[in-house]
């Protein structure tokens, strides 16, 4: 489906910076380098001016500058908008982890959040992040995802791995291996369920979702063979969540789901804990996977990959997956509107889908 250039007010999108010493700043400029992405969406980065100045020196990039702003509102359409956050010199150390990276990470992440948050942006797009640099007393989180369920009220959330092959929800995330068994309850699964449904519904425009969930165990357990859990909690949230009129189907055993291809029948899969859904996640869609927290009041996307310090500064960074998820938000606040639109009023809604349908 081709896609149209937005002829109203443009959506406004905020863009963190991320890790100063990864890729971000190089797959950031890549992707808005290419004009024609900003007649679809309104960039703001949210970073230091300097910074991005040196890795256009590193990188050899002569034909792309950024429009200076010094708030969202300022940010104009057809630009690529950056809202200079830092006045301090910032030390970039490309392929290491520093301390002040962190800082600057969470500086950018928190301003551009508060601005979210105050309707200043339509939606949200993370540049990665060093889990261990950025920690700290306003950083006590496995990640963007934890940190964005609590900074905007959520009860909970859900990771959801986007690509045009599959969209994979992730029950347990960045916990150690040992903890899942013991945070798998019919109770959460069914919480992940409804979050999961939910968002196809109203961020992805599928008016009835069918929705596969994986085993914990190998070969789901073999009827209790090789465990229980199957037996005593995921088949009874199944069960429960088709009695609440979800299509919900499962659970299916990890490898042959994905090796015999099963995946592509369903319009979202939910697996028991990270590695489950991020492996053939990843194997299918590396270089174009988004992360898309499912389950917040706004909207955030991410690409499925990190700082990669190992080609920081070289030049080789492919922008794929950054602007699969600039295009994904996009697409995403698109939808909701769509979909408010039509609880407004869906007699009008269906009369002109109908009228489309026969046109």
């Amino acid at each position: 489906m081709e896609r149209e250039p937005e002829q109203q007010q443009s959506i406004r999108i905020g863009i963190t910076q991320g890790d100063v010493n990864g890729i971000s700043y190089e797959i950031i400029m890549k992707t808005l380098g290419d004009s024609r992405i900003l007649e679809f969406f309104t960039p703001v980065v949210y970073g230091s001016s300097k910074v991005a100045s040196y890795h256009k020196k590193m990188l050899g990039i002569h034909d792309f500058n950024f429009h200076v702003v010094r708030s969202a509102d300022q940010a104009q359409k057809g630009k690529a908008n950056l809202l200079n956050i830092f006045q301090e010199e910032i030390k970039v150390d490309l392929g290491q982890t520093s301390e002040i990276a962190g800082k600057a990470a969470l500086h950018a992440l928190e301003l551009a959040t508060d601005d979210l948050a105050k309707g200043h942006l339509d939606a949200l797009v993370t540049a990665p992040i060093n889990k261990q640099n950025i920690q700290g007393k306003d950083f006590d989180f496995p990640g963007h995802t934890e940190y964005l369920t609590k900074k905007f009220g959520a009860e909970e959330s859900l990771m959801l791995m986007v690509s045009n092959k599959t969209r994979i929800g992730v029950i347990t995330g960045h916990i150690p291996l040992r903890e899942v068994p013991g945070k798998i309850s019919r109770e959460r699964i069914l919480n992940k369920l409804h979050i999961l449904n939910n968002s196809l519904i109203r961020d992805f425009y599928i008016s009835k979702p069918k929705i596969a969930v994986l085993g914990l165990n190998p070969h789901a357990g073999d009827k209790g063979v090789i465990g229980i859990e199957e037996q005593e909690v995921i088949v009874p949230a199944i069960r429960e969540a088709f009695d609440d009129g979800l299509l919900v189907f499962g659970p299916y055993p990890a490898d042959g789901f994905f090796g015999s291809s099963s995946f592509s029948d369903f319009d979202g899969i939910l697996t028991m804990y990270h590695d489950q859904g991020l492996i053939p996640f990843k194997t299918l869609s590396f270089k174009s996977g988004v992360n898309f927290t499912a389950g917040l009041p706004v909207v955030r996307t991410s690409p499925a990959h990190g700082t990669a310090f190992d080609m920081a500064g070289k030049n080789t960074a492919s922008p794929d997956a950054f602007r699969e998820a600039v295009y994904l938000a996009i697409d995403i606040v698109r939808n909701r509107k769509m979909h408010e639109e039509e609880s407004a009023n869906p007699l009008n809604f269906s009369q002109e889908q109908e009228g489309s349908d026969n046109g």
